[in-house]
């Protein structure tokens, strides 16, 4: 489901630009009122559900994202058939940053939970970057993240035992504010962490019995942090 909202709304709070919980973190956070009226396209409010794709590796793309809420995760696909999952966005991140500097998506951006998302126009966010610095090094900021998260999944998901990687996993994509997790599939975990699914599925199984996690309805956790740190550095 696609939503626009005009400039206007967007800077008045009309359509909950205003109130919305990534606001001070979205890609037009630095933004004057002067800035919003050059943008010249609306920025658009998409909502889609589990299994959908936002995009596709190779695609042209014409838009940039700031995932307001939910989980999406970025897949390559080998010459095999088979996936590797690169990387997982949560709120307030931004996809699609790769447009600033060549035409096509590089991943397959696959939808993971419900997820809502503000959508930009790659053209107007060129243009907007050469002329205000604070979209520009916004940008720059936003570059350095996705280099930093990079190098994060390859030193923390990558390597170290399957309860180190699996606990790292767990702390990525819990709620910040309540510790509670709704956990990925058996095979994404298994792709993601380098393990199979039947390692996945026991050290899940060892984590729920040690109360490491507890699950409060299916698939859905809350997690003991202090302890799921305490793994990460034993």
């Amino acid at each position: 489901m696609t939503k626009r909202i005009t400039i206007a709304q967007a800077w008045s709070g009309d359509a909950d630009c205003l109130n919305c919980s990534v606001r001070k973190s979205a890609l037009f956070s630095g933004l004057t009122e002067d800035d919003f009226e050059s943008i010249h396209q609306p920025v658009e409010q998409v909502t889609m559900p589990p299994g959908a794709v936002l995009y596709k590796a190779g695609d042209t793309g014409k838009y940039l994202y700031t995932l307001r809420h939910g989980l999406i995760k970025l897949v390559r696909y080998l010459p095999d058939g088979s996936q590797r999952i690169v990387r997982l966005m949560c709120d307030a991140d931004v996809l699609g940053l790769e447009l600033l500097v060549t035409p096509q998506y590089e991943h397959e951006a696959l939808i993971l939970k419900t997820t809502k998302l503000c959508r930009y126009p790659v053209s107007d966010i060129l243009r907007l970057s050469h002329t205000n610095p604070v979209l520009h090094k916004d940008l720059m900021a936003r570059w350095h993240k996705a280099v930093t998260d990079a190098d994060t999944w390859l030193t923390e998901l990558s390597t170290g035992s399957a309860k180190k990687r699996m606990a790292g996993l767990l702390l990525q994509i819990m709620d910040k504010d309540s510790r509670e997790c709704f956990l990925l599939s058996r095979e994404d975990i298994g792709s993601i962490l380098s393990i199979t699914v039947e390692t996945a599925s026991r050290t899940i199984s060892d984590f729920k019995r040690t109360g490491l996690m507890k699950e409060i309805t299916y698939n859905h956790y809350i997690l003991d942090i202090e302890g799921l740190k305490a793994v990460i550095s034993g």
